[in-house]
């Protein structure tokens, strides 16, 4: 152990946190069980860690519940939603194909972690298959599963997360415009965050698809 308390080894570790449950292991499989993928096709949210040259990245993707779809039970196919087109997750894809996903589900203590390889598809087929009001992704994300368990309700239920008392007052945060401003410096010294922001909601519902 090294000054400050810090841990060092995986023997260290392993002392200090012991053997884990059975059940913590035994909930693991290399597929999706039907219970899992059902957890899948409810949930509207997922978050996609992936890793590359440029470093780590977890990326926020979401639509109605069943917008992830399970093609077997080693496969799902996600859509590419417009958004920033920084596309980070992407290019990680591309250099390095390991993912893991986090599913959230409204109102449920569980979440569902999913790790394995991406793949990211142009074919027509899979386009189709997404496609919102004549509008299709420009890719698809394919992963396929090597691993995938539920997580236990503890942190959604240490944080309050689906409980409306405790949701933040949004009058008392930053708002976009307030943060591209600051993050910006003096390159945005001319951004009008004010008229950012107004315009915003309009912008966002125009551009979901």
């Amino acid at each position: 152990m090294r000054d400050g308390g810090i841990l060092e080894t995986l023997a260290e570790l392993d002392q200090l946190y012991g053997t884990p449950n059975a059940r913590s292991i035994l909930k693991e499989t290399p597929y999706l069980t039907k219970a899992y993928q059902a957890l899948i096709t409810a949930s509207p949210f997922v978050t996609i860690a992936s890793s590359g040259p440029g470093g780590l990245d977890c990326s926020p993707r979401g639509d109605a519940p069943g917008w992830v779809h399970v093609m077997d039970d080693a496969t799902l196919a996600l859509p590419d939603r417009r958004g920033n087109d920084r596309i980070d997750t992407l290019r990680n894809i591309i250099s390095d194909p390991r993912v893991g996903l986090l599913f959230l589900i409204p109102g449920l203590g569980e979440t569902l972690r999913v790790n394995g390889t991406a793949s990211l598809s142009v074919a027509p087929d899979h386009l189709a298959r997404f496609a919102v009001a004549g509008h299709a992704p420009r890719c698809v994300i394919l992963v396929s599963i090597t691993s995938v368990y539920f997580q236990c309700a503890r942190a959604i239920q240490r944080s309050h997360l689906w409980d409306p008392a405790r949701h933040a007052d949004r009058g008392l945060l930053p708002t976009a415009g307030q943060m591209t401003k600051e993050a910006g410096g003096e390159e945005a010294a001319d951004f009008d965050a004010v008229a950012y922001d107004t315009a915003l909601p309009a912008r966002q519902k125009a551009s979901l698809y």
